[in-house]
């Protein structure tokens, strides 16, 4: 079936529709809603039998919704409607939620059923939550609403408040007002709430130090307490804690307010943007072993089952700026040294890594100097996974992964994937040849054709199309906790194996006739040539490409690699 996805950004859940129904053989083509006629011209152009919108902050045209059938997915339960759907559900603590698919009419998120699915909030933020628990949702509803469209004999359901199984209603916009903490009232639970109802946007506008900043991200604290609520009382790691009536919580990202007439603010690491303020305050470290005891806030988190070791890494958005990759460098390291025979990397959920962190160099005070530094080190961590042949290393992704992240993940033994996870394995939209050693490990996964084809197109794979074409060696169904209670009972097998020992003799006769026909150290001084004209040479797109995605700069048009895919399925 002939579908267009029109959708206000080509985001996570977009990619994830994007990617479910081509593999299911439909044609999908892709229009950014950046404009009325813009939409009119890519229905004239595609004459879609379906039009779905996976995420959508504009309205579609009456003349395309009466013509057309034109299905919308709101992420919200069956009479759920208004723009701060998620907001509103972590706000009040709801146990349950859902992802309505309902056709587009006049009135907002007022349209007939088509199909509704439900789930458990889960305690964390709402872009962590839209990411997973929405998106399976979604993609599940939306699936559903396809194959009913599909068979031509479904009557999608009128909104009936009357009925017992609507239970949402119509809510108002959740503005800051709202939104705002009363750190002498407000117990850490309530905290935590509207802070994760506003990540990762638009956050939560306070003042600290005598500026307004909004706040990103909220998480808990076990063991630091404050003489008054609201007071800064430690750092770790570029994130800052703030105390409570009863406890205390941290914040890793922080944006500045920004002023009339003054420049664009970004998110950045919170220590970093008070730099300035944080004198006093100290820094109280966790090492990662400590971490997975403990409920507090930490990016890196190690804990050993028999003779498998997991090495837990999660950063905000996925991005790991240097210092980020320095610290899971030494991390890796230290786990790598532990005696045991199979090393799991990766989050237990939400992302495993995009790459460089584009934040950080932005505001850097030379981002071509920090884009250098960042590459460089990403590289160590992805060398050390390369080299290292006394264990298995196996890179476990129940999230997205994409660019660089996606590369690292390719440097372990085995890549096991969560099927729900959207993978993008290509630098080239952000003006970037790559490094990372990409030149030796994806075309040894999917040979050096596949190579150029997956890094030139630049599209998003689901999970079990990069299985068919070897780019990962397993995937497994079920939510994030399911994924992860597979892993560790895949980990723990291959531990047992009694053909574990034969294994790493041969990845250490591989590496070693890998090394002796091309050294590592030649991938790396030829991607980093390459990088470093990125960075450096004049008229190079990478800095204005940083720039635009940093500061959310609009598109004027859908990109072309999007558009022409009409009549390609899979």
């Amino acid at each position: 079936m002939r579908i267009l996805l029109i959708a206000s950004a080509f985001n996570s859940l977009t990619q994830r529709v994007h990617t479910e129904l081509r593999g299911r053989g439909h044609q999908v083509a892709v229009q950014l809603a950046l404009g009325d006629e813009q939409m009119r011209a890519a229905v004239d152009r595609t004459d879609p039998e379906l039009i779905v919108c996976p995420m959508l902050t504009r309205a579609v045209p009456e003349d395309i919704w009466s013509t057309r059938t034109v299905l919308i997915v709101h992420p919200g339960p069956k009479g759920d409607r208004g723009p701060s759907s998620l907001d509103w559900a972590i706000t009040e603590g709801a146990e349950r939620w859902g992802v309505t698919v309902l056709q587009a009419v006049a009135e907002m998120d007022a349209g007939d059923i088509w199909a509704s699915v439900e789930f458990p909030l889960t305690g964390c933020g709402k872009s962590e939550l839209y990411r997973n628990e929405v998106a399976d949702a979604a993609v599940e509803a939306v699936l559903l609403a396809v194959q009913r469209f599909e068979g031509g004999l479904f009557t999608p359901e009128p909104l009936d408040y009357d009925r017992s199984d609507v239970r949402g209603r119509l809510r108002t916009f959740l503005g800051q007002d709202a939104r705002r903490i009363d750190w002498a009232a407000d117990d850490t639970a309530t905290v935590l709430r509207k802070l994760r109802a506003a990540d990762s946007q638009p956050g939560v506008l306070d003042e600290l130090y005598g500026r307004e900043y909004f706040l990103h991200g909220g998480h808990p604290e076990d063991e630091l307490r404050g003489p008054v609520p609201g007071a800064v009382i430690a750092t770790r790691d570029g994130a800052i804690c703030r105390a409570t009536v009863d406890g205390a919580v941290w914040i890793p990202q922080l944006r500045r307010r920004r002023t009339p007439g003054g420049p664009a603010t970004f998110k950045l690491p919170a220590a970093t943007v008070l730099v300035d303020e944080l004198y006093r305050v100290r820094e109280v470290p966790v090492t990662p072993s400590e971490a997975a005891r403990r409920d507090t806030w930490s990016e890196l988190r190690y804990h050993e089952d028999g003779d498998v070791g997991f090495l837990e890494f999660a950063y905000a958005g996925g991005a790991m700026s240097t210092e980020q990759c320095r610290r899971l460098l030494a991390a890796y390291r230290e786990a790598a040294d532990r005696p045991t025979s199979v090393l799991v990397l990766g989050a237990a959920r939400d992302f495993f890594s995009n790459g460089i962190h584009l934040n950080v160099i932005e505001g850097a005070g030379f981002p071509a100097l920090e884009s250098w530094e960042n590459i460089n080190a990403m590289d160590d961590v992805v060398e050390a996974i390369l080299t290292t042949t006394d264990k298995l290393t196996v890179s476990a992704l129940a999230g997205n992964a994409a660019a660089g992240g996606l590369m690292l993940a390719l440097a372990a033994d085995e890549v096991w994937c969560r099927e729900s996870a959207v993978l993008n394995p290509h630098y080239r939209l952000m003006g970037l040849y790559g490094s990372e050693y990409w030149t030796y490990t994806l075309p040894r996964r999917v040979g050096a054709g596949q190579a150029e084809r997956l890094t030139a197109e630049a599209l998003p794979l689901g999970a079990e199309q990069a299985r068919r074409i070897g780019l990962v060696d397993h995937t497994s169904s079920g939510n994030a906790a399911e994924f992860r209670r597979w892993v560790a009972r895949e980990a723990a097998r291959r531990a047992r194996s009694p053909e574990l020992t034969a294994r790493l003799v041969e990845k250490k006769r591989r590496r070693a006739a890998d090394e002796e026909e091309r050294p590592l150290a030649d991938h790396r001084a030829e991607e980093l040539r390459r990088m470093h004209a990125n960075f450096y040479r004049a008229g190079e797109p990478y800095h204005a490409l940083r720039r635009d995605f940093v500061h959310k700069v609009c598109p004027v048009a859908t990109p072309e690699h999007l558009t022409g895919l009409l009549g390609r399925p899979e």
